[in-house]
C-alpha cells in the first residue's frame, strides 16, 4: 500500500489566483531595470513562458507587462535612429543628448506609471481593461485619496 501523495504546489493554488504571484515578480523585475536593465528581459521572458497558464485576469496583467517591453524596445530603436539622425545633420552637440535625456526621462515614467497602475489592480484582484493600450491600460488615474 502506498502512502498519499502531497499535493503539488499547483493544486494548492486557487484557479483563479494561479499566476498571481509571478506577475508581481514581473512587475518588481520590471522596477528593478531602473537599476539593473538585464531583470526586465528576465521578466518579459517569465511572462511568454507562464501567461497560458494563468488566470484569466492575471493573464491580462501578463499580457500589459509583455507590451510594456516591447514597446520600450520599439521606443528605445526609435530614439536611437532619431538621435543618430540627430547626429548626422551635423546639429550642435546638446540637441542628441536633449533628445536622449528627455526620451530616457519620459521612458521611465511611463514604465514606472504602467508598473504602478499594474501593481495596484494586481493587488485588488483586478484585471488591466485593456492590456494592449499604450498608455495605462485603460485606467483612469487621479492624485486624490
Amino acid at each position: 500500500m502506498s502512502a498519499p501523495s502531497a499535493p503539488l504546489p499547483s493544486d494548492a493554488i486557487p484557479a483563479e489566483e494561479r499566476g498571481k504571484k509571478l506577475a508581481a515578480v514581473v512587475y518588481v523585475l520590471f522596477l528593478g531595470s531602473v537599476l539593473t536593465v538585464v531583470t526586465a528581459p528576465v521578466g518579459v521572458l517569465l511572462a511568454h513562458l507562464r501567461r497560458r497558464h494563468a488566470a484569466d485576469w492575471v493573464a491580462s496583467h501578463l499580457q500589459f507587462q509583455i507590451r510594456t517591453f516591447w514597446l520600450g524596445i520599439a521606443g528605445a530603436v526609435l530614439c536611437l535612429l532619431a538621435w543618430q539622425l540627430l547626429g548626422w545633420l551635423r546639429l550642435p552637440a546638446w540637441a542628441p543628448w536633449a533628445l536622449g535625456y528627455g526620451f530616457f526621462t519620459a521612458c521611465l515614467i511611463w514604465m514606472v506609471g504602467r508598473c504602478g497602475v499594474g501593481i495596484n489592480r494586481l493587488m485588488r484582484g483586478l484585471s488591466i481593461e485593456a492590456p494592449k493600450s499604450l498608455w495605462l491600460g485603460g485606467a483612469s488615474v487621479s492624485l486624490r485619496d
